[in-house]
């Protein structure tokens, strides 16, 4: 099969212009201050799929659009009052330095571990760095360092093992004292805890360095795995020697009873040279939740299920052990040396297996990591010819093929990721078998599906190239805030097949890892930061209906007639209605929510700029920003007094971000007027002085 490609525009091969978006402006000119072309001219040589940040290999320096756009969005909401350029790039200087640090370290380690290991392998969700451990004095139990030895030595007049630490990030090392459950791996003749071997660890505590104590260094854990690679001679002979005799069908409670010591090695697929040890390979097949037992929740468990030649069986973890769990993924291979064999009765499993494996005293085990396929990814031609410059100036210019496509890692169910893509994804780039999708758009309808037992809506999100419906599958309630038609948003972490007609079906989960909607539309952030935005008059909003316009305006009119006070959904910020059994409903959520009501103003008003007056609304909380009072304090003044407390406001200055909330999909549930003029919502106020 040839490279997967990203759908095109189907034209004559043009990149699709960017709208004109103050906000995109600022991403594409942040990305080239990251991205100096003199810097990376002739940097490089490969267009693959490296960290996290960046679309192309572990010497591409340029970050991932979806990268840069992330950063901004998390500085916003850091800086709630407004961002200055200088605020924005120094955090995404700072955020893409640490990033790429390992760029300065990695030439002390690359001569020990392959870089093409190094680059397919995922790191860890919880992994810290040895300089973060540094910079902020504190370890938590729960982190995850990936590490190599750097040397394993003694403490002088003691018999005290400790290892010497770096990883691939720092700039730093640090020293471990070793459990000594762990001392027979360190001896100097054959031992394997030495130079150049990699370790995962968890559980470990911080010796703070006190005056005159020296540096911090780590206090003993149990919980550390050995790394292993089948392609080292050294290692394959290690698992060939110790994990060959023994299979999960031999084993059982009166053969453990006799000789507990049993040696696993559990394997992701047949493709040893070693073909004799088929037959006890065994998958990590899943991981599961933690668990809370015991009369007062105190017991914790966790289950690692694994499979041998269709042969499953658990390992069990208990107590602070299920932080093991954390330095697994799914689809790795798992060596156990001396697993305690425990029954599932002792254990309380209720499984149908008699027996399940356990962490014991003496276990030890060796993981070779999972290595993650990846694939060639046509670039679509949807990017900017700007976007395509860039991606020029990283790769060998002499390889027209490589500027051509990016090398994208796939996961566990071999969808491509593009949570790394270089560049902008559209809604016209979606196609099947796609995960780590990321969209910037504007929302066109939404609702629940009601007839879903899951809490699940449905929204319509559009791009300059189209629009596409998206299925957002919430934990419980609705806890995206008040999100409205018309709003301009980003999400990450969509997933992306084919139905059986041909059309993109496109699903979001916000348990998800990576998984966020962030309404830029109602950042606090967004009136003050010029820098992301550009006034419009309002006499431009007619022609312009895709974006959130910024304006400058004064209120001509508020119209006493067109305020009402309404109950609003404290959960999502909409208005609820009547039903005829009296009870009230929610207009997005489609639920009861007699108990999670809130007061708010719904008004009409009229604003001025030097180019036109434009009428608008809005509601809840940006409403009553706009009256500057609270609907309790309104509604308690004659109706005389609110009239002219009203006249009081005509004139004054606002900063306002509108939204088109006219333009929606027939049947949308979002539609507040039913007038046939355009009807804009005051997302945002904020009075100019």
């Amino acid at each position: 099969m040839g490279p997967a490609e990203v759908s095109a525009d189907g034209g004559d091969g043009a990149a699709v212009q960017t709208e004109e978006d103050a906000f995109l402006g600022f991403v594409d000119y942040a990305m080239s201050e990251l991205s100096p072309e003199e810097e990376e001219r002739g940097s490089t040589r490969d267009s693959g799929s490296g960290g996290d940040g960046g679309g192309g290999g572990d010497e591409r320096r340029g970050p991932a659009w979806s990268w840069v756009v992330s950063r901004i969005l998390k500085t916003c909401l850091a800086y709630s009052s407004g961002v200055t350029p200088a605020i924005i790039l120094s955090e995404l200087f700072q955020s893409w330095s640490e990033h790429n640090r390992y760029l300065t370290s990695k030439r002390r380690l690359e001569h020990m571990i392959p870089m093409e290991k190094r680059r397919r392998r995922t790191r860890l969700s919880n992994t810290v760095t040895i300089d973060s451990i540094y910079e902020k004095n504190f370890l938590s139990t729960s982190s995850i360092l990936e590490a190599v030895v750097l040397k394993a030595y003694v403490l002088p007049g003691t018999d005290i093992y400790m290892l010497n630490l770096g990883d691939f990030w720092s700039s730093c090392t640090i020293d471990l004292y070793l459990h000594r459950r762990y001392y027979n791996l360190v001896h100097p003749d054959h031992g394997i805890l030495r130079e150049g071997r990699e370790i995962f660890l968890t559980g470990c505590c911080l010796r703070t360095g006190m005056t005159g104590s020296g540096q911090p260094r780590l206090l003993p854990t149990e919980y550390l795995l050995i790394l292993l690679d089948e392609d080292q001679d050294e290692d394959a002979m290690l698992l060939g020697a110790q994990f060959c005799s023994d299979s999960f069908s031999s084993i059982s409670l009166d053969t453990s009873k006799e000789d507990p010591s049993y040696s696993f090695y559990t394997r992701q697929e047949k493709t040893n040279l070693f073909h004799f040890f088929f037959n006890l390979f065994c998958l990590v097949k899943s991981i599961g939740q933690l668990e809370v037992h015991g009369k007062f929740g105190y017991v914790q468990r966790r289950q690692i299920t694994l499979d041998c030649d269709g042969i499953s069986l658990n390992l069990v973890l208990w107590g602070d052990q299920i932080l093991l769990g954390n330095l697994l993924s799914v689809g790795s291979m798992l060596a156990l040396d001396r697993p305690f064999i425990a029954s599932t009765s002792d254990s309380k499993l209720g499984a149908n297996e008699d027996i399940c494996l356990e962490f014991g005293s003496a276990t030890q085990l060796y993981l070779v990591p999972f290595i993650q396929p990846e694939e060639q990814v046509l670039i679509a031609c949807t990017q900017t010819r700007s976007q395509r410059s860039r991606m020029a100036t990283v790769t060998d210019q002499s390889q027209d093929f490589n500027n051509s496509q990016v090398t994208l890692p796939l996961d566990s169910q071999g969808s491509v990721d593009f949570r790394n893509y270089p560049f902008r994804l559209f809604v016209i780039n979606l196609c099947g078998k796609m995960t780590g999708i990321n969209l910037y758009g504007l929302v066109r309808d939404i609702h629940r599906d009601v007839e879903s037992a899951e809490v699940i809506y449905s929204m319509t999100l559009e791009d300059v190239t189209g629009a596409v419906v998206v299925k957002l599958h919430l934990s419980t309630c609705w806890s995206l805030g008040r999100l409205n038609v018309g709003h301009t948003i980003y999400i990450t972490g969509l997933t992306c097949c084919m139905t059986s007609g041909n059309l993109p079906k496109v699903s979001w989960h916000e348990k998800d890892l990576g998984a966020s909607l962030i309404d830029l539309s109602g950042l606090p952030a967004l009136l003050n930061s010029s820098c992301l935005h550009k006034l419009s008059l309002l006499s431009s909003l007619s022609n312009r209906m895709n974006a959130t316009h910024i304006c400058n305006i004064h209120l001509v009119e508020v119209d006493h007639r067109r305020l009402y006070s309404r109950n609003l959904h404290a959960v999502c910020g909409h208005f609820v209605n009547e039903r005829p059994d009296g009870s009230l409903e929610c207009s997005l959520c489609r639920c009861s929510c007699d108990d999670e009501l809130v007061r708010g103003f719904h008004l009409r008003v009229h604003l001025q700029d030097e180019s036109a007056t434009v009428s608008a609304w809005c509601a809840g909380q940006t409403a009553t920003e706009l009256l500057q009072i609270s609907p309790d304090d309104f509604f308690e003044l004659p109706e005389v007094e609110q009239a002219m407390y009203l006249y009081t406001l005509e004139n004054e200055g606002f900063l306002v971000a509108l939204a088109n909330t006219k333009v929606c999909c027939e049947g949308s549930s979002m539609t507040v007027d039913d007038e046939s003029e355009t009807i804009w919502e005051i997302v945002r106020a904020q009075k100019c002085d």
